[in-house]
């Protein structure tokens, strides 16, 4: 396993545990066993843009198991979505842009609800 991909798996790793306990809730076990897949999916395969989110020929990822939703906000902030360090931070907070599952009209990137 490269540096680059072992250092980026456990950041994805680790931005989902930080978020989940600093909500003290939510689930952390998808985002520790499919960080390894989502990173190798977001990094060799996914088309995307995050200065232009709803560009048309994108590729779009679905997370159907919506309570492992820190694994999608850890992609999204790290491939430079407008998803900063601090809203990962308020993970499942009121108003925050990453609640406890993932909706379309609180976070860009986010296909659907």
């Amino acid at each position: 396993m490269s540096d680059l991909r072992e250092r980026s798996i456990n950041t994805i790793r680790g931005l989902s545990l930080d978020g989940v306990e600093a909500a003290k809730s939510g689930h952390a076990g998808l985002p520790l066993g499919c960080a390894a897949l989502a990173y190798a999916l977001w990094s060799k395969h996914l088309k995307f843009d995050p200065k232009d989110p709803k560009w048309f020929d994108r590729d779009r990822f679905i997370l159907s198991a919506g309570h492992g939703s820190m694994l999608q906000y850890s992609l999204l902030h790290l491939t430079g979505y407008d998803l900063p360090l601090a809203e990962l931070k308020n993970f499942r907070q009121l108003h925050s842009k990453t609640p406890g599952h993932p909706e379309n009209i609180a976070t860009v990137g986010v296909e659907m609800a």
